[in-house]
């Protein structure tokens, strides 16, 4: 078998979406998970049974990434359970919408939170995993931002500036972690067909969200609208691909941003 199967990764965010079909995706390499969830036990722990079915390792670690202490702490789990870092997936995000003209509805808390766990989070978590990731000798950092960052358009100002800042953390980072032989790109999802869209976007009423999908399919060239596993088969590429793409950008929203 591959030098594959020795690898660790984590997923933050990974119980449902596009953790999850990421986590699903790295076990069909081999590679042992660390699924982290915020709230959802349940969820993560359907993950783990699904990664383990496919032959690879997993643990559920609770942690809320926008917390210093927790983003260690999932760090020393990957470490205690699998004995080594390789690969880390800052997938974790959350949002509240707010109309982009309701300057006063966009609150100091609403503001920490989205930051917290979408920017900081992404720093904190990769800050805490750089020295075991350096060991590994081929260290990756996925970020999963938005097409929000650079279109304007999204669930919120806060969101579209969280995603903005992690496109730029992305490329810092890969410009201070190089030498340590560790690259940093992102992907950057357009609308994402799912749980969080339809309640979202389609404010939890089918015919909503079928007209919502309609539209969106009709101003994109590839006429899909992304998957989550669509997402997770791109992160997979910038984690298997060359050795040499580092602080890249990848849009993954079938042509709509063209």
């Amino acid at each position: 078998m591959t030098d594959t199967v020795m690898k660790t990764a984590i997923v933050t965010g990974a119980s449902s979406g596009v953790g999850a079909a990421t986590a699903l995706r790295l076990a069909t390499q081999g590679i042992n998970v660390v699924v982290n969830y915020c709230s959802s036990q349940a969820g993560a722990d359907s993950v783990v049974a699904q990664v383990e079915e496919l032959g690879a390792r997993a643990v559920a670690v609770q942690g809320d990434v926008s917390q210093v202490s927790d983003c260690e702490r999932l760090v020393q789990q990957a470490l205690d359970s699998f004995g080594r870092l390789d690969i880390l997936i800052n997938n974790a995000g959350t949002t509240t919408f707010v109309p982009h003209d309701d300057l006063d509805g966009l609150t100091e808390a609403i503001w920490l939170q989205t930051l917290g766990v979408n920017l900081m989070g992404a720093f904190f978590m990769t800050r805490a995993a750089t020295p075991h990731l350096a060991k590994s000798g081929q260290g990756a950092v996925v970020m999963t931002s938005s097409i929000a960052g650079q279109t304007a358009s999204g669930s919120s100002i806060a969101y579209c500036a969280s995603k903005a800042g992690l496109n730029s953390l992305t490329r810092t980072l890969a410009k201070a972690l190089g030498k340590d032989g560790i690259r940093v790109n992102a992907v950057l999802p357009g609308l994402i067909d799912g749980d969080w869209a339809f309640h979202t976007w389609g404010g939890g009423k089918d015919e909503q969200y079928e007209e919502l999908k309609r539209r969106f399919i009709e101003q994109t060239p590839l006429a899909h609208v992304v998957a989550p596993d669509d997402v997770a088969q791109a992160i997979l590429s910038l984690i298997s691909g060359s050795q040499y793409v580092t602080g890249q950008l990848l849009t993954v929203d079938g042509g709509f941003t063209l």
